[in-house]
């Protein structure tokens, strides 16, 4: 299309006789024709389509600034954009909001309505609340992909110790990096399983033995078993406590936490054990190694750390703090209600249960969660008519709020299993473009990287220097390029 100047194209309207008000304009999106007219356009001058009015005065080069072709003749604009996006951004000059239309990718409507320049705060809340949810998606991608490009590329200018810290890391961290750290991985779940069983054996009277005075202990061999078990968990804590980037928020972290609780209560029970009887009464040594060795279950939580089930679980359960409440507050209001009743309708009978109110706490329980112990019961009838109430009603208090929970669990599973997905197949386009010479690093720097012998399990080598010619936007900020993620292919 040629510029100003062109004989193909008559003068344009310079005169400016007409007002702004009067005018029209055709616009031509993807196909779909459009009719606007001035005083609509101009309730916002700042956007695309109301500079299209004053562009006729300023010349073929404001023209052609502000879309993709013009035909003179019939006084029409043409953009290649989404016609069914713009459907719903027009809808701000006639309605002042804006609604995204169903199968929309959100992320590629706010890029519409930036390139219309239309301000977001336009944009209803109820769509807004998909685009956040569509970015933090994105932005999770990102970060997976940042992390294993990371774990890829190799820093020259880094010090020998510092490439082991990392490896180090990885190496403990990521079992999915190579097969060895995945024989680690099995191992430490293994060691927990066998201290987890170890720990319940050991209860078994028929397997403890007699010491000198008289008191049942573990079997030695068990002991030792324990003792090893411990060594290889403060090991491997040690290890990635030393080789972590962040040492402050790895010690913070809540499975951290849970590592330090299944290990320190051996050291304390043996400290105690060989200290402690100098300072305190044997007695009061052996209560309080009791204590810490009961401590113990909380190693069965380091299976979290293996299970990306048991991690799930716990993000779904976090996400519904709001209907777990709910679930509490049902069972707190019947619990107090139906143990008052409980308790007034069978002081009339001579060998009651129920001796207190408080005390009736502990049948509203068992009776509302569908338990029933037996150990408390109503003799009377009234109280009988009591109880089959409140065991319906706990059935319906338990069961309103759990249909939610699952959606949120099933719900989270899902969306990690699609940004796993994702975040696979970004690293794949990447190496694809790559691989065909479009990354934006010179060839030297390939070179210096092959020559470090630095090869991945599943991606090229060139994926490091790639990053800066990166397809997901959040990486870099490059935007000349339209990907995958902003297509929602």
């Amino acid at each position: 299309i040629e510029m100003a100047g062109d004989s193909r194209f008559p003068d344009v309207d310079t005169a400016g006789s007409e007002k702004n008000e009067e005018k029209e304009i055709v616009v031509n999106v993807g196909g779909v024709r459009q009719v606007f007219y001035g005083d609509n356009l101009n309730q916002y001058p700042e956007t695309r389509l109301a500079e299209l009015i004053n562009c006729l005065s300023g010349g073929y080069d404001s023209i052609f600034s502000l879309c993709d072709d013009y035909d003179p003749g019939k006084r029409e604009f043409y953009f290649d954009r989404d016609p069914d996006a713009f459907k719903c951004i027009i809808d701000v000059y006639y309605f002042g909001e804006i609604h995204m239309k169903k199968g929309i990718c959100p992320i590629c409507f706010k890029n519409e309505m930036e390139f219309w320049k239309v301000d977001l705060k336009f944009l209803d809340d109820c769509c807004k609340t998909h685009l956040s949810e569509k970015k933090e998606e994105l932005e999770e991608i990102a970060r997976r992909v940042q992390l294993i490009l990371d774990d890829l590329g190799v820093d020259a200018s880094e010090s020998r110790w510092k490439r082991c810290q990392k490896y180090i890391w990885k190496f403990l961290e990521k079992p999915e990096s190579s097969y060895p750290a995945r024989v680690i991985a099995v191992l430490s779940f293994l060691f927990i399983l066998v201290s987890s069983v170890v720990m319940c054996v050991g209860t078994i009277p028929d397997l403890q033995v007699v010491d000198a005075e008289g008191n049942r202990m573990e079997h030695p061999t068990l002991d030792s078993i324990e003792t090893a078990c411990i060594g290889w968990f403060t090991m491997e804590y040690v290890l990635r406590l030393i080789s972590s980037p962040n040492k402050l928020h790895f010690a913070l972290s809540f499975m951290n936490i849970v590592d330090v609780l299944a290990i320190l209560p051996f050291y304390v029970s043996l400290i105690l054990t060989h200290l402690g009887a100098k300072l305190m009464e044997l007695s009061n040594v052996q209560q309080a190694v009791q204590a810490l060795r009961i401590m113990r279950i909380a190693r069965i939580f380091k299976l979290a750390r293996h299970s990306s089930g048991l991690q799930t679980l716990t993000y779904a359960l976090k996400r519904s703090f709001k209907e777990l409440g709910l679930l509490l507050m049902y069972l707190a209001v019947g619990i107090f209600v139906f143990s008052a009743l409980g308790y007034t309708m069978e002081q009339s009978h001579p060998e009651t249960l129920f001796k207190s109110i408080p005390q009736s706490f502990w049948w509203a329980i068992i009776t509302m969660t569908t338990v029933g112990y037996g150990d408390i019961y109503p003799k009377t009838t009234l109280g009988k008519l009591n109880a089959a109430i409140s065991f319906l009603c706990g059935v319906i208090a338990i069961a309103l709020p759990i249909h939610p929970i699952i959606n949120n669990f099933v719900r989270y599973y899902n969306k990690q299993r699609v940004l796993e997905t994702a975040a696979k197949h970004e690293l794949e386009l990447m190496e694809l473009n790559s691989a065909e010479g479009k990354a934006a690093s010179s060839k030297s720097e390939v070179e210096d990287l092959a020559s470090e012998g630095k090869k991945g399990p599943f991606y090229s080598s060139r994926l490091k220097v790639s990053h800066s010619d990166t397809f997901i936007h959040l990486l870099s900020e490059e935007k000349h390029y339209r990907t995958r993620l902003q297509s929602c292919k």
